[in-house]
């Protein structure tokens, strides 16, 4: 494993990024790590190209320091829980980075890469990269756990083993209080997450013998709501809680372009699928996205592979 000290006293700045349309893994593993290097006096930064950020996060040590510019330009980057470099929104290929990630289709586009596709979440993987070799605050292990949980859906996916709970385990000795988190992610819901979630149930149908479920969120729904991408994220774990569908998918049209959530039971890998169309993600978790309008002719597209790859 990589001397991650020693990398990062080599730089004078530190830029930490959370990608795209971010989710509890991604900002609080970025929060946890600029929590760490503040700590140490480090010249660092947090950045998010989205305004919009989760507002349920807010309670994380520091969430109000996410800038959405990189200021510094000589800095060492650090990009929290994506696969590609696009998916961060700025343009850092000329930059040393420091690529810490989870997911199977990683890009390995970093100077350094830190991935490990059987952690859970991002922070499972820094939580072990920097714990060997810094001084880590309840700040900090608060943001991690909160990633840890937030992506693991408190446990229940099916990529959790006994390293999980090892891992959380050790996150607990620190003194975080686990009850501020679940209140945060689990009771905190915006009334625009829970319409655009009723505007999804009611668009629920069933394919290829029951085998897979398709949820629409159209762009129409999404501006009555008043709903932002955060409040429609777990809205397609409602199909694959079905007794037949071994295949959750969720349809969403946003600024005009289709992305597809998936999700699938343990024996089915629906990365393969996902990456087929230029996307990616877990086994049991990906997503792409199509330059279209047109949400029949691509959930035709769709399901057709699903038939020819004999997915299920």
């Amino acid at each position: 494993m990589l001397n991650i000290k020693a990398i990062i006293d080599g730089y004078e700045r530190v830029s930490i990024l959370s990608h795209i349309k971010p989710d509890g893994n991604t900002i609080g593993t970025a929060l946890g790590i600029y929590n760490l290097l503040k700590a140490e006096r480090k010249q660092v930064e947090v950045v998010n190209v989205d305004r919009a950020l989760p507002k349920e996060l807010d309670f994380l040590p520091n969430f109000s320091k996410i800038k959405d510019k990189i200021e510094y330009k000589d800095s060492l980057i650090i990009t929290c829980d994506a696969g590609s470099i696009e998916e961060f929104g700025f343009d850092i290929e000329d930059r040393d980075i420091l690529n810490i990630d989870h997911h199977k289709s990683n890009r390995q586009f970093g100077l350094y890469n830190v991935v490990e596709p059987n952690a859970v979440s991002a922070s499972q993987v820094a939580f072990k990269l920097f714990e060997k070799e810094y001084h880590l605050t309840v700040e900090v292990v608060s943001c991690f756990y909160t990633a840890l949980v937030s992506d693991s859906q408190y446990f229940t996916t099916n990529n959790v083993n006994k390293e999980v709970f090892d891992v959380a385990s050790d996150m607990i000795t620190y003194g975080i209080d686990i009850s501020k988190v679940a209140y945060n992610l689990n009771q905190r819901r915006s009334l625009s997450s829970i319409r655009i979630l009723s505007t999804a149930l009611s668009s629920l149908n069933l394919h290829l013998d029951g085998r897979v479920s398709v949820m629409i969120v159209n762009q129409d729904s999404i501006n009555s709501s008043g709903a932002k991408y955060n409040d429609i994220l777990g809205i397609v774990d409602y199909g694959i809680s079905l007794a037949t569908v071994k295949i959750s998918i969720l349809v969403m049209e946003l600024n005009g372009e289709i992305r597809l959530s998936m999700r699938s039971d343990k024996k089915i890998d629906i990365s393969s699928l996902a990456m087929v169309f230029g996307g990616g993600g877990h086994k049991n978790s990906s997503g792409f996205r199509f330059k279209t309008k047109n949400i029949e002719k691509t959930l035709e597209i769709v399901i057709t592979k699903i038939k020819e790859m004999d997915l299920l």
